[in-house]
């Protein structure tokens, strides 16, 4: 029985490390900045005829 009571614990305290790593993630991906919708190639507009 206590083989069987270690497992279940064991499996246990692995899904709640996954779950609170995954909220982690998501937490840190959320307190990042966005970043500036920049483009780092500018063309300049050609005029009208030729």
């Amino acid at each position: 029985m206590s083989r069987l009571l270690a497992a279940s614990l064991t499996v246990v305290a692995a899904a709640v490390l996954a779950v609170a790593a995954a909220f982690g993630v998501v937490a840190l991906l959320e307190a990042t900045p966005e970043q500036p919708n920049t483009p780092l190639i500018t063309y300049e507009q050609a005029g009208q005829g030729s």
